[in-house]
């Protein structure tokens, strides 16, 4: 067979041009989103989806405030107020980036963002050299989901349902590694109690000057928990997906009829944006959260300072309502559906990822950048955390939940709020 100057030097090599067009036809559905939502649909669900993003005209005030000076507990307000509707935002393009993408890839997005707004809120403390906030925030998340989150969603489903049903070995498998986490919590604080090598600070903080035995023991402790952490999403997502369903259905709930079928049934997004929107709103709604952030912790010290109100309080009871506002609506309606799987996902499975990710990441973290932040609470707060998830473990071993239980967590998350109000 003769060749002429024309022809490919390689018989396939005709083909190359086929595969890249093939490709940029790839690129061009997955854009557009062939069979999905426009981009300007998306948006408009987006943006004008809800009343609640009304409050979004609060991030150029935001920005107005800290550009032009003003007052810090104007810079404060608006700043907090600008990352409620946020955290919402990136909450909706997180479900509806999922609604594609399957249940593997929807865990690891929620695992990745779900939190995102206290990653942001820690890295810019971090970042700032303010290590109590940063510590103060995390456990004010956590204490937030077990406790304000979970006892209104008891409460309200107890209103609605005599008694919600859940699968106990299942929260019983994530409340046990909420424990774990807690206890490396304790080891820390014991360390740099009782033994003469962490006893050995140059200042009256330890978590301000940490020995170097105390940062040995975070850090090599946050890199277990991540490991851990990882092994959790596998048996969630993977192995042992069934534990964290709803139960099934006994032979005396099955002469109920209807009313057990409402019980059982799980709730699926709607799509009502594109894959490609969805993760540009995502990203979009991160950046300015990151600013928002980065306002919003600049004015803390001088807040606190003026407005006399404790800078633990802020930390423990204020910050947690920004990053877990949308959490808290969707937990509760989620409990009034009557679908308490959905309602402990979200309390104590966005606990474990505090625990278990993002405070041993903001660790790992301050390692690189040279901040010596450690697992090191002080005794009262992790008395505090320990004897809170001591009590969510006692309520829902039993797979069962009521308005009552919902009342016990509402109260202890009360009283642990005013001893941190003079504490």
């Amino acid at each position: 067979m003769t060749t002429s100057e024309s022809s490919p030097l390689l018989e396939n090599g005709g083909h190359s041009g086929h595969r890249n067009l093939s490709l940029t036809h790839r690129v061009i559905h997955f854009i557009k989103g062939k069979d999905e939502p426009s981009w300007a649909e998306s948006f408009k669900f987006f943006i004008f989806g809800t009343w609640f993003n009304i409050l979004l005209v609060f991030i150029p005030l935001s920005v107005i405030a800290h550009n032009l000076d003003w007052d810090a507990g104007l810079i404060f307000l608006f700043s907090f107020m600008a990352i409620v509707p946020l955290a919402k935002l990136l909450g909706e393009a997180t479900d509806q980036l999922s609604v594609k993408l399957g249940q593997t890839m929807s865990g690891l997005l929620n695992a990745s963002f779900g939190n995102a707004v206290e990653i942001i809120v820690g890295i810019a403390a971090l970042l700032n050299g303010q290590l109590r906030i940063v510590q103060t925030s995390m456990l004010g998340s956590i204490l937030s989901n077990i406790l304000l989150v979970l006892g209104c969603s008891f409460l309200a489903g107890g209103l609605y349902h005599e008694e919600g049903i859940f699968n106990g070995t299942g929260a019983q498998a994530s409340a046990s590694l909420m424990t774990l986490s807690c206890i490396t919590l304790v080891i820390p604080a014991a360390y740099a109690s009782t033994t003469d090598a962490g006893a050995q600070n140059n200042c009256d903080d330890a978590s301000e000057c940490p020995t170097a035995g105390l940062l040995l023991i975070s850090r090599g402790t946050a890199m277990l928990l991540l490991g851990v952490y990882c092994a959790y999403l596998c048996f969630q997502l993977k192995s042992h997906p069934k534990l964290f369903t709803s139960p099934p259905s006994s032979p005396t709930d099955q002469s109920n009829g209807e009313e057990t079928v409402a019980t059982t049934e799980t709730e699926e997004t709607v799509p009502r944006m594109g894959t490609a929107a969805a993760g540009v709103a995502l990203l979009s709604v991160t950046v300015v959260i990151a600013f928002c952030a980065e306002y919003l912790v600049s004015s803390i010290e001088e807040t606190a300072v003026r407005y006399s109100i404790p800078k633990t309080f802020i930390g423990v009871v204020l910050l947690p309502i920004v990053g877990n506002a949308a959490e808290h609506v969707t937990s509760v309606w989620m409990a009034i559906k009557n679908k308490y799987e959905l309602t402990l996902t979200i309390c104590i499975g966005s606990s474990i990822q505090i625990a278990c990710f993002v405070v041993p990441l903001l660790v790992i973290v301050g390692w690189i950048v040279g901040q010596p932040l450690t697992l090191h609470f002080h005794n009262f707060e992790t008395i505090v955390l320990f004897v809170s998830v001591f009590l969510v473990n006692l309520l829902i071993m039993d797979g069962r939940s009521n308005y009552m239980e919902g009342l016990m967590l509402l109260t202890l998350y009360l009283v642990i709020a005013i001893a941190f109000w003079v504490a």
